[in-house]
């Protein structure tokens, strides 16, 4: 049992090419515990090395997505001998490592959002390559309301939206609704919340249905060309165009094309 929980943090689920993890922890609103955050990275890594999987869907049980670190955690480490410095550390450590490895991992990864997604919550989203969110859902980088800036989600947050945007939200603690969300590039759809589940698994299976090493060098390719100069982004994603075209799936979905029939990919 951990977290208070008898059963697993992190749940998987398989429907055929597509994988949904879901944090489990309603209780305390999915927060990321030390157990939580090493659970999850736990199952990232078993889908990383998994080639029958596409596609990720990371959601969550219960009223909340998630509502960040877990705070009664935290506030125990300040019990330790250095007032929990090196607990601290570990932690966001820990956090860090598990967050990266979200763009790392070869398949897309869809954050599904209802309720709160808060703090390191709302960095969970921004770390995912894509989001749904139910109407309803709100997100905040929140810490500062206890004198605690974001710090770490903020990392994640400034590469997912324009910088003045989330420096607002980082010095005000403001929540931010699901529609200004989207306006703002962290969420890519809204929904009804009743129809989280369905459209967000309608994404995910629509992506599954392209060719998966077109996907995974493209995603590769998209994370890694950000951060780099023109030229530099032009250099990397000329090379891996190059190798892409150069696989024999690609050669019959051109050939498919042109020939206005289906690729024959099976």
């Amino acid at each position: 049992m951990k977290d208070g929980n008898p059963e697993p943090l992190v749940l998987r689920q398989d429907d055929g090419h597509v994988t949904r993890l879901i944090l489990n922890s309603p209780m305390n609103y999915n927060a990321l515990s030390t157990a939580m955050i090493d659970a999850l990275s736990d199952a990232l890594d078993e889908i990383a090395g998994d080639e029958a999987v596409r596609v990720v869907v990371l959601a969550a049980r219960g009223k909340a997505f998630c509502a960040g670190h877990d705070l009664r955690e935290m506030q125990g480490a300040r019990n330790d001998e250095d007032g929990g410095r090196a607990a601290y550390a570990r932690l966001f450590s820990r956090c860090a490592m598990m967050m990266q490895k979200l763009p790392a991992l070869p398949q897309p990864v869809i954050a599904e959002v209802q309720g709160i997604a808060t703090a390191a919550g709302c960095q969970l989203v921004a770390s995912c390559d894509m989001a749904v969110a139910a109407e309803g859902a709100r997100f905040g980088v929140n810490g500062v309301n206890i004198g605690l800036f974001c710090s770490t989600p903020m990392v994640a947050l400034t590469r997912a939206i324009a910088p003045r945007s989330a420096f607002e939200l980082l010095v005000t603690g403001d929540f931010m609704d699901a529609a200004r969300a989207r306006e703002l590039g962290l969420v890519n759809r809204t929904v009804p919340p009743d129809a989280l589940e369905t459209e967000t698994m309608a994404l995910a299976q629509l992506v599954a249905g392209k060719l998966p090493a077109a996907v995974r060098m493209g995603k590769r390719a998209f994370h890694a060309q950000r951060n780099l100069s023109l030229a530099e982004a032009y250099e990397t994603a000329g090379a891996v165009i190059c190798e892409n075209l150069l696989l024999p799936e690609t050669a019959e979905g051109i050939q498919a094309f042109l020939e206005k029939r289906p690729p024959n990919w099976d």
